[in-house]
């Protein structure tokens, strides 16, 4: 019975901290709202490199150097926000920053692969493909939110930082592999 008891309360745990993450994707929270652990941004970086994994196996137009390469960008925008905080003097904030940052991204993915696989057989490719496009650039704003918050600043100043480090992501993607960059 003791067993079953810890298995229910976690579950329970997994829900609540996935409605925080769904909150702070629907700009109701910010990353506070996540607790300060070591080994749930352990977890949360797990479960950003296999959402990641799932989109590639997903995507046509993905691959494991794909992967690997988005993997990178990501870990580079991840130094850079972790450099934000640090620098506004925010450091302690750190742990629970980039865990909101990998687990918004995660779900974020995961809606993406969701979509696809939903709107596919029911829409055409372009809709699809606007739909989904749609779900990944929230992304924008949503890590924009998390930094603002924070940073303790307004939000537009989230939102400038997590738009220069997308592009700073584009940039450095099309530096490690000049044919994508080519190709767009």
């Amino acid at each position: 019975m003791r067993g079953l008891r810890n298995s229910n309360g976690m579950r329970h745990e997994l829900q609540a901290l996935f409605q925080i993450l769904f909150d702070i994707i629907r700009l109701r929270k910010g990353p506070d709202a996540i607790p300060y652990s070591p080994l749930l941004f352990v977890c949360m970086a797990i479960f950003w490199l296999a959402t990641g994994f799932v989109m590639t196996l997903a995507a046509d137009e993905l691959d494991l150097r794909g992967f690997v390469l988005g993997t990178l960008t990501g870990i580079a925008g991840l130094g850079c926000y972790a450099a934000l905080l640090v620098i506004a003097g925010k450091g302690p904030r750190l742990v629970q920053t980039l865990s909101a940052v990998l687990g918004c991204g995660a779900l974020l993915g995961l809606m993406f692969v969701a979509g696809s696989a939903l709107l596919a057989p029911l829409a055409s490719a372009d809709v699809a493909s606007l739909v989904t496009t749609l779900i990944l650039l929230w992304s924008i704003p949503v890590e924009g939110h998390i930094i603002a918050r924070a940073i303790d600043r307004h939000w537009y100043v989230g939102v400038v930082a997590a738009m220069a480090v997308f592009v700073f992501q584009l940039f450095l993607y099309s530096l490690i592999d000049p044919a994508a960059g080519q190709a767009t």
